[in-house]
């Protein structure tokens, strides 16, 4: 794709080599529908064929980083097994294509994250929240198995037993707890944000720039080793959508109660 394709993504691209890539659905809190989830499977193939780019800086529009998949989408994937399989390829594509991308990622988490917009932002290389923000996988709250990433990662970053407990409970996390935590790399004051994902991203593209790509895929093969588990959380989310809970979790999202699941009645 060119960048002019992209529908739900803006980019800019600076003189150094950033690439600033700012998901923009400002209106519905950057909510990825089918659409923006598609884009986020692409867009580490256009930034890994542009010579010109050296360096990601990912944030959201407005006050929301992405508020994870709208619930049109949801309702789609719930409804039609080939809308399952499409999100299930798609999901593993976001991570898949960032894992495999050479040029370093810093993500800018300036408000709240979830699903697959969490996804995008844990998988960045290095990743800068506000102290603000609030994240949260959020699956369980749906009804699924956490499936986008979380498996993958979160144990890395910051060990079993916070990922089970956060992952089990879906239970918001602030930046100033996920830093301390290791879910995240830095996290700052929201004023200052941006001029810090700035900074790291502009010393990135100053660098050794063979170093620096090689670093990462060296390092990434402790999540290519983990793909095996990745690809069973993903079937399992899948799977999941098949069952009566995501009904009643897609209702509470709706009416904004806590869900009533059929499974633990």
């Amino acid at each position: 794709m060119t960048y002019d394709e992209y529908q739900h993504l803006k980019l800019d691209l600076k003189p150094n080599g950033v690439l600033l890539v700012t998901l923009n659905r400002p209106d519905v809190l950057n909510a990825t529908n089918a659409r923006m989830h598609w884009e986020l499977t692409q867009i580490w193939r256009t930034v890994d064929d542009d010579p010109k780019v050296k360096v990601v800086l990912v944030t959201g529009a407005g006050k929301a980083f992405s508020a994870g998949g709208d619930l049109a989408m949801v309702e789609a994937i719930a409804g039609d097994s080939k809308m399952r399989l499409q999100a299930l390829k798609e999901a593993g594509d976001i991570v898949y294509n960032m894992i495999n991308l050479d040029k370093p990622i810093v993500s800018a988490i300036n408000g709240v994250a979830v699903g697959a917009g969490l996804a995008v932002a844990l998988m960045a290389d290095i990743s800068i929240m506000s102290e603000t923000a609030r994240i949260t996988d959020g699956h369980l709250r749906l009804g699924v198995g956490a499936g986008d990433h979380a498996a993958i990662i979160w144990p890395i970053l910051c060990g079993m037993a916070k990922a089970k407990y956060y992952l089990l409970t879906a239970e918001f996390i602030d930046g100033k707890e996920a830093e301390r935590i290791g879910l995240v790399s830095l996290c700052a004051p929201p004023d200052q944000l941006m001029d810090k994902a700035w900074d790291v991203s502009n010393r990135l593209a100053a660098g050794a720039q063979g170093a620096i790509r090689l670093t990462k895929r060296a390092l990434n093969n402790w999540l290519r080793v983990a793909g095996p588990i990745f690809d069973t959380s993903l079937a399992f989310e899948m799977l999941n959508f098949t069952t009566d809970d995501v009904a009643a979790g897609i209702a509470a999202i709706k009416e904004k109660k806590p869900p009533k699941f059929p499974s633990a009645q």
